[in-house]
Parts: C-alpha cells; sequence; structure tokens
C-alpha cells in the first residue's frame, strides 16, 4: 500500500507533469531547422448597430469613423447588405483591453447618434495557428489586417460557427484529412482572388458557445456565396457542423488609416 507521503508525492510529479505540458504559445512550421512560436495574436470583434434615430446609417457612418480615426482604434466600417439603417463595425487589436478602452469610447458617439447594438451580431475571435505556417507572424499578425484593409477587397460576410462533439472524438488522421479537404477548397478560391478567409477561434468567448469566427472578404459578393455552398459539401460541414451563423454581410464604407 502507498503510503500518503508517497501519495503526495506522486501528485505533485503529475501536477507537475501537467504544468509543463501546457503551452499557451502558436505554433507554426519549422523554418531553417527551428521551431516558429510566437505567443502573440489578433483579436477582432464585429459589433453591428442598427441606425434608426435621429441620424441615418451614412451621417452615423461618418461620425462614427471619425471618432474612431481620433481614438487611433484600427477598424472597418460596413454597410449592411441586408439592413439598410444598419451598419457593422469590426475592430482589431493584439490587446483585447483595446475593444473596452478605445473602441468602447466611440461608442459613446454611437449612442448619440442613435445608434443601437444588435447583440444577436456581436461576434469575437482570436488568430490561431494550425502548426503548419510558414511565416507564423505574417498569419497570426499581419495578414488578417491586410485582408480586411485591402480596398480592392470591399465585400465581406461574418459568421460563427461550431463544430459537433463528435468531430473532436475522432482519430487524429482522419480530422487532419477533414480540414485538409475544407483548406484545399479555400485555397482554390483564394488562388483566384474570389475569397480571402480570416479564421478566427473563439473558445469561451462567444456567448452562444460558437468555437470559431470566420470572414470571408472579396472584391464581388457572388464568390463569396459560392465558397460557402461549394463548402456545404464537405464532410466537416455536412457532418460536424452543429451550428452556422447568424450571417452578417457588409460593403466597407470606411476603413482607418493605414
Amino acid at each position: 500500500m502507498t503510503s500518503q507521503r508517497e501519495q503526495s508525492a506522486d501528485e505533485r510529479k503529475g501536477e507537475g507533469q501537467l504544468g509543463d505540458s501546457v503551452d499557451v504559445r502558436e505554433h507554426g512550421a519549422a523554418r531553417e531547422g527551428q521551431p516558429q512560436t510566437l505567443d502573440r495574436r489578433l483579436f477582432m470583434q464585429l459589433v453591428v448597430f442598427d441606425s434608426r434615430g435621429k441620424s441615418g446609417a451614412l451621417d452615423a457612418l461618418r461620425e462614427l469613423g471619425a471618432e474612431l480615426e481620433r481614438r487611433q482604434a484600427p477598424s472597418v466600417l460596413y454597410e449592411d447588405l441586408s439592413h439598410p439603417d444598419s451598419i457593422g463595425l469590426l475592430a482589431y487589436s493584439e490587446d483585447p483591453s483595446d475593444f473596452v478602452t478605445k473602441v468602447r469610447g466611440a461608442y459613446a458617439s454611437a449612442r448619440e447618434l442613435g445608434l443601437r447594438v444588435r447583440p444577436a451580431l456581436s461576434m469575437i475571435g482570436r488568430t490561431y495557428s494550425s502548426g503548419f505556417e510558414p511565416d507564423l507572424e505574417y498569419w497570426l499578425l499581419r495578414r488578417p489586417r491586410e485582408t480586411v484593409q485591402n480596398p480592392a477587397w470591399p465585400w465581406a460576410i461574418w459568421y460563427p460557427l461550431r463544430r459537433s462533439g463528435a468531430f473532436e472524438r475522432l482519430p487524429p488522421e482522419v480530422k487532419g484529412q477533414i480540414l485538409r479537404e475544407h483548406a484545399q477548397i479555400g485555397k482554390a478560391y483564394g488562388a483566384k482572388d474570389l475569397a480571402h478567409d480570416i479564421r478566427l477561434a473563439c473558445h469561451g468567448l462567444d456567448a452562444h458557445d460558437n468555437e470559431f469566427v470566420i470572414g470571408l472578404v472579396g472584391k464581388e459578393l457572388y464568390p463569396l456565396s459560392h465558397l460557402l455552398q461549394a463548402m456545404r459539401r464537405t464532410r466537416q460541414t455536412s457532418e460536424y457542423i452543429s451550428q452556422m451563423g447568424p450571417f452578417f454581410v457588409g460593403r466597407v464604407a470606411w476603413r482607418s488609416p493605414a
């Protein structure tokens, strides 16, 4: 029988092993034989407003854009395709406290303009690595900024999703095959400049327990819709996505200065 003293030592050893296994850094593909790691990531938040009030949508866009620029809050403002009195604010930062300080401060102007938040369309997530990125810093920090700020790509579709628990119980090699099928379709659309994606993880950040936020960005709207249609046929979407949406569809009306 193991003594109480021996049990405590065993427990401490197990706790130490668990602690050693916790690694919150992002990991990319090895470069010149050296592993890539980075403890930085970009947070992106979409908040959608109903602008019915004393100011119209266009006036609200101008005023809110000026306030965001004054506060030096990197962001994009969208006209909502499906709601003529609605606008979307996409803000991003490596420091999530900026959403509470810089961006939230701009909401005071929004309220004065009669803007009201539409909570069902609020989304937030963080960039993450898959372990195969050849340039980890570019993928996590610069690529998402360049994608939403590209003047040639004014259209965007943003939506959250959640996979079923069954997906997480699949063997790693099976999950890899399923994810590769999905990724290959996205790469094909990107190679033809039809659609460019932003993938964000939102575990524990989403009010409805979604796991990811996806942004599809491009120069025209139709290819973005076509990509989503093509994705429906993949095994991941057809078998293991338990929830998608709501969807926000917008066209850029203002971007913060580079």
